[in-house]
């Protein structure tokens, strides 16, 4: 037999004193007689009164709530992004709401209006590769609520960001196959019309430019961040004459295609084609031969997000002027860039 809920109601009638009362001495009101707030603290726990924390958060105009939008909920990238939020949330006592979007620019869209329905005090956002409009981010500002973008993130909306120095690390990057002995450099990215994918395709370019090496325009390549992609682009470009002898991925899902389609051709890598992935996946370190990836340190991207909630915009008096924060990436080198070093082995086998 289900029990009914005690409320404020039940402590009052159970005390002889009127409801509002007995609110203001459970928030420890301080015009409220020290002698009857231990009263009513008391009873409260007599009747095993639990305090509706929804009802005093809405009194204040806040629902302890952040709501999260993410592509994919089980990708490794976006699984430390949404534990690092997790993380602050959990240090300043708010709930988290995680809506999984699955590329869908729809379903974006729709989990974007729910949460808004939710009446959440920020939505912490990465888009799809399919949001080429932000009417339903601005739909968040409209509606006072707090937006901060992560990763992916849309220019045309004024909110906070926190981003990677993609173009950066993308420079880096083709650099380090430049300076392993690969020449004729492919890139196969993202959507250009996202800035993420964008800045890495510029810092692809700003490599090779400086280095002085041509840009067939059949180098650069767009998808999305799958193996299929990899695999279908490599073996398209592995068969022309004029073949690349390294491609420079935008994500290690492409990479593992690219790696797939070279042993299908029975080209060797490192030897005859090098490979970057992007994003520094587990199963990277597991590949044969290992993949090596820009590490993007995507705990930190979710919760200095989420740190731009709790100390910046939960706390401002006034409106805050947006900003973006970057996180640095990082080389992870293994052995599908080792050109060089492979080339040492096999000349120090020969000489002995």
């Amino acid at each position: 037999m289900s029990r009914k809920r005690i409320t404020i109601y039940d402590l009052a009638k159970a005390l002889n004193i009127s409801a509002s009362y007995v609110s203001r001495a459970l928030n420890n009101d301080p015009f409220i007689n020290e002698k009857v707030k231990e009263q009513v603290k008391a009873k409260a726990e007599e009747l095993n009164y639990q305090q509706n924390a929804n009802a005093f958060n809405l009194r204040k105009g806040i629902t302890r709530t952040i709501g999260v939008v993410v592509p994919k909920i089980n990708e490794i990238f976006f699984a430390n992004a949404i534990a690092g939020i997790e993380e602050a949330c959990s240090k300043n006592n708010y709930n988290l709401i995680i809506c999984q979007s699955a590329e869908s620019l729809k379903k974006e869209i729709k989990a974007v209006e729910t949460l808004i329905q939710q009446n959440v005090d920020c939505i912490i956002i990465s888009v799809t590769m399919e949001t080429d409009s932000s009417e339903h981010l601005r739909r968040v500002i409209e509606n006072k609520m707090h937006l901060i973008q992560f990763d992916r993130v849309r220019n045309d909306v004024d909110s906070f960001k926190v981003e990677n120095d993609n173009l950066q690390a993308a420079y880096i990057a083709v650099q380090h196959l430049i300076q392993q002995g690969y020449k004729k450099i492919a890139h196969i990215g993202g959507p250009g019309f996202l800035k993420v994918f964008n800045d890495r395709k510029q810092g692809y370019m700003k490599a090779m430019q400086e280095a002085g090496l041509k840009i067939p325009s059949t180098y650069m390549t767009e998808g999305d961040l799958t193996k299929t992609t990899g695999h279908s682009a490599a073996t398209a470009l592995l068969s022309k004459s004029n073949h690349p002898d390294a491609f420079f991925c935008s994500s290690d899902n492409i990479a593992f295609g690219v790696l797939q389609a070279a042993a299908a051709m029975k080209i060797k890598v490192p030897q005859e084609l090098g490979v970057m992935g992007f994003q520094n996946e587990p199963f990277d370190e597991l590949l044969i031969p290992s993949l090596s990836s820009i590490e993007q340190n995507s705990k930190e991207l979710g919760k200095h997000a989420a740190d731009i909630y709790f100390n910046i915009l939960a706390s401002a008096k006034t409106p805050s002027v947006p900003s973006t924060e970057v996180i640095q990436c990082a080389l992870e080198e293994r052995d599908s860039t080792r050109k060089n070093v492979v080339s040492a082995t096999a000349e120090s086998a020969v000489s002995m």
